[in-house]
């Protein structure tokens, strides 16, 4: 398959390269190109417009920064829409708004749009062990099924447009309680003097255990920050469950008191650091 790439962050552009390992044709975008370094050699094309990376694609994926950056990439003169084929599958894989899914199905009636955010942060976009949350048309989503077997491994089905969306919005939400516990384990152990990577041993095998603690916790222990996934994103994110919640005029106590605890970290500097960053807070 033809399939075109928007954006080669922390997880795009091992998805991408995942894509190409599995026998597609891949032209890959990104507004800043040197992110693309080392694309090529690996027999991914390059382009310096989505224009030109969107022409002809069977499929479009697209993974970018925010709301704001999917409306631009799908909706602008030079975006997707009026540049791809008719016909063409698009995927918006970006943590996005479920509204602005559902626009962009309704928008996009010339093609089969689905929305697709994913899990798994950058181990799991290396490892093409991602779980990819869909919404939009069942029929897109069989056709598409083997193209996202490439990238993932927990791959389902949620329903019509904007349901992928707020599917990873409880993701998040499940996410924050759990890497917030996590942090204040692991400054529970320091505090009273224990060895925390000996904490770690003792309670991640138990009831305790989750992907947050055999991951984040052990660069919690040593300071190492390296972004798997952007505290700005997570901040992001948060805040669209929260509006989504606020529409109903309901409220999620965990995801707001995490909310603010990251937004403190990111108001003293720490936005492009990963999201185990968290434990600075308590520091």
């Amino acid at each position: 398959m033809k399939i075109a790439w928007i954006g080669v962050g922390v997880m795009g552009k091992s998805m991408a390269l995942n894509l190409k390992k599995a026998g597609h044709s891949v032209s890959v975008y990104n507004r800043t190109l040197s992110k693309c370094e080392g694309l090529e050699d690996e027999g991914i094309r390059v382009c310096e417009t989505i224009k030109d990376c969107v022409e002809g694609a069977d499929a479009i994926f697209t993974i970018v920064g925010y709301p704001k950056d999917v409306e631009e990439v799908y909706l602008s003169e030079e975006g997707i829409f009026a540049n791809a084929k008719e016909g063409a599958y698009m995927v918006d894989m970006t943590t996005s708004s479920p509204a602005l899914a559902k626009k962009l199905s309704e928008l996009g009636t010339k093609f089969h749009v689905l929305d697709a955010p994913v899990s798994g942060g950058d181990i799991g976009a290396k490892n093409g062990t991602l779980s990819i949350m869909v919404g939009g048309e069942k029929a897109d989503f069989d056709f598409l099924l083997p193209v996202f077997e490439s990238m993932g491994k927990n791959i389902i089905y949620l329903g019509k447009a904007g349901s992928g969306q707020n599917c990873k919005a409880c993701n998040q939400i499940a996410i924050a309680g759990t890497i917030a516990a996590t942090a204040e384990a692991v400054h529970y152990a320091e505090s009273v003097g224990l060895d925390g990577k000996t904490v770690l041993e003792a309670i991640s095998k138990g009831a305790a255990g989750s992907w947050q603690m055999d991951n984040n916790a052990p660069k919690m222990l040593v300071h190492d920050y390296e972004p798997g996934f952007f505290i700005k994103h997570f901040i992001k994110d948060l805040k669209i469950a929260r509006d989504t919640m606020e529409s109903k005029n309901e409220e999620l106590p965990v995801l707001n008191k995490v909310l603010e605890l990251y937004e403190k970290i990111a108001d003293d500097g720490l936005e492009d650091e990963g999201t185990q960053a968290i434990i600075e807070y308590y520091k």
